[in-house]
């Protein structure tokens, strides 16, 4: 029931609200930016990974946590990175772009890294099918179609979309709890061996998507606000959809705890990471200082 009903509900309705957000100008605001948007898609794609698989042997996990990991990695930023980007004084603009964009991206990278993942860390398991393109066509029909009719509505109220961005943001957080909770209990006779197994290094790759989505376009010389919304950007995942498609796709629970764990853990690195860039940027402060 987990994974067959009320996970594409819930990843619908973020999807919705995300999709509420969304204009076309969203996607062509890509030649406004389009220095801080190829950086963002470079680290997010491209970097990522790499540090992910890194971090995945670097701390010996199971096949089925270290591919769990790794689809995490895979999977774009969500409408929460978009809320945080915003209490940290971010360019939400340039997030919602991000978002927008990796999301279609994310079409192809994301079974291409999935399935090199499940390749190399479970070669020797017979019982593990690759991502199949017919599941690769349903996931993305719940990802982008309620992204789709959520833009068509905004297009054509958006002043119904304005007033309900905010409780689709609140009620995403809510999901995305209620998912890592129900998660969790389907499996909760392994969960403290999961979560001794991939805690740390969930913490460790989580403070790097952070920083590498930070450093990164500071040391390019982008501005602050982007600096922050792509570090927000990159170190929030979608982790409803990647423990969907543990669950549904790649049919592993053990595959869904690293999404889980970190999209618990994120919520508090993100608050102390946007308090901590909130005051480095504060005049005020910076004074006293």
């Amino acid at each position: 029931m987990l994974a067959t009903v009320l996970l594409p509900i819930a990843l619908g309705i973020i999807m919705l609200g995300l999709g509420l957000s969304l204009k076309v100008e969203d996607f062509t605001r890509v030649l406004k930016f389009p220095k801080a948007v190829l950086v963002g898609l470079i680290c997010q794609m491209l970097i990522l990974p790499f540090i992910c698989f890194g971090i995945a042997i670097g701390f010996g996990l199971k096949a089925e946590l270290a591919v769990g990991l790794m689809l995490l990695a895979a999977s774009p930023g969500g409408a929460t990175a978009n809320l945080f980007s915003h209490l940290s004084n971010g360019n939400v603009a340039l997030n919602i772009t991000l978002t927008a964009v990796n999301s279609v991206l994310a079409i192809f990278t994301l079974p291409l890294i999935v399935n090199i993942s499940l390749g190399y860390f479970m070669a020797d398991n017979d019982t593990i099918l690759p991502m199949q393109f017919k599941k690769i066509i349903e996931v993305f029909a719940i990802v982008l179609l309620p992204v789709i009719i959520g833009m068509l509505i905004n297009a054509k109220f958006p002043n119904f979309s304005k007033k309900s961005e905010k409780p689709f943001k609140i009620a995403s957080a809510i999901f995305l709890v209620a998912i890592i909770i129900l998660a969790v209990l389907k499996d909760r006779d392994k969960i403290l061996e999961y979560f001794q197994q991939v805690g740390l290094a969930a913490l460790v790759f989580n403070m790097a998507s952070m920083s590498i989505g930070y450093f990164i376009p500071i040391l390019l010389q982008i501005g602050k606000k982007e600096a922050i919304a792509i570090g927000m950007e990159i170190g929030i995942h979608n982790g409803t959809l990647a423990i969907f498609i543990a669950l549904n796709v790649l049919d592993n629970p053990a595959m869904s705890f690293p999404p889980a764990v970190y999209s618990l853990i994120m919520f508090f690195t993100a608050a102390a990471f946007g308090w901590w860039v909130s005051r480095k940027n504060n005049p005020e402060h910076n004074s006293k200082t």
